[in-house]
């Protein structure tokens, strides 16, 4: 993965707030569900999730930022103790290449010596091959550098997100698995499914990494434990007052609308939004007056014997 800095578009001496405000505007930004043309966009979603994951974590970016472990969680290689040891180059995935050459060591300094460092190191020297001059080694790399974990999306509903339930997600390699949805996650929470990631030989199976989106609901917007509501009402409710059906993830509720109701006005219903910690948020729902579809005669002969006696100006602290 690249420089979780760069993915996320902010310098190294960022705050923790401005990678929390990178992280929300690019996850929003590349939520699969606002790109559903686009191919990628689960990709370039995960890949900001587990970016955010190394930086938005406070110890997991000090170990980052000391080179202690990678732009994915994984452990570095840091050499020898004490800065001693054998020289080598970089090589293939960013390790470095070691050669070791025989004659001219002093006492306890000779290839045993050295394969005795190198069996600490790496778990131990498949074989030493004796070559011109000198001794060459090959090492058992099992866990090393090599990433078996799978990372997807899965986009779930809100009552599904709020109640739990299980859905069927497809991986890359195109197994399906069913996927048990625990009660109350939230955006951008990530289920791990032990096992059930890649594998190769001589090596454990990595995990499933699943992002959770919630869909867009037809007419609750979610914010933080709260939902919000917009509210159809007539002109005579609105004038007259009365009471009104309010739908809510349980059961619909009455809303009393007092007389004289502006379009705009908001309600509280309290404990009517999603769980949190130690209770549950509440509804929000903001009064909008509608009109009937149509031209209606009765209606406008009306507004306008009303216009005539009683004018008003709701605009006049308007300047």
């Amino acid at each position: 993965m690249r420089d979780p800095y760069e993915v996320l578009g902010v310098p190294r001496s960022a705050n923790a707030a401005a990678i929390k405000s990178a992280y929300r505007k690019l996850a929003k930004k590349h939520h699969p569900d606002s790109n559903k043309g686009d191919p990628k966009a689960a990709e370039r979603f995960s890949e900001i999730n587990s970016a955010n994951e190394i930086i938005g974590d406070e110890d997991k970016r000090k170990q980052f930022d000391r080179g202690e472990i990678d732009a994915e969680g994984k452990p570095r290689f840091q050499g020898f103790p004490g800065g001693g040891g054998p020289r080598g180059r970089a090589g293939p995935g960013g390790f470095e290449s070691y050669s070791f050459r025989g004659g001219g060591a002093g006492p306890g300094q000779g290839a045993g010596a050295f394969e005795d460092i190198l069996n600490s190191m790496f778990g131990g020297a498949r074989g030493a091959r004796p070559g011109a001059g000198g001794a060459q080694f090959e090492f058992d790399t099992g866990g090393i550098g090599l990433d078996l974990d799978v990372n997807v999306a899965m986009s779930v509903s809100l009552e599904e997100s709020v109640k739990g339930g299980e859905k069927r997600v497809r991986l890359p390699n195109g197994k399906e698995l069913n996927v048990k949805i625990p009660a109350g996650v939230i955006e951008g929470q990530q289920i791990r499914l032990r096992g059930q990631g890649e594998t190769a030989q001589g090596h454990p199976p990595g995990d499933l990494l699943i992002t959770i989106s919630i869909a867009p609901h037809p007419f609750f917007k979610i914010e933080g434990p709260d939902l919000r509501i917009d509210l159809p009402v007539t002109l005579y409710d609105a004038v007259l007052g009365g009471k009104v059906r309010v739908p809510t993830l349980g059961n619909a509720v009455e809303l009393s609308v007092p007389k004289n109701t502006s379009s705009g006005r908001t309600f509280r219903l309290k404990g009517k939004g999603l769980p949190k910690s130690g209770g549950t948020g509440d509804l929000f729902v903001t009064i909008r007056i509608m009109l009937p579809d149509g031209n209606d005669a009765e209606l406008e002969a009306l507004m306008e014997k009303w216009r005539d006696q009683h004018p008003y100006n709701p605009r006049s602290g308007l300047g």
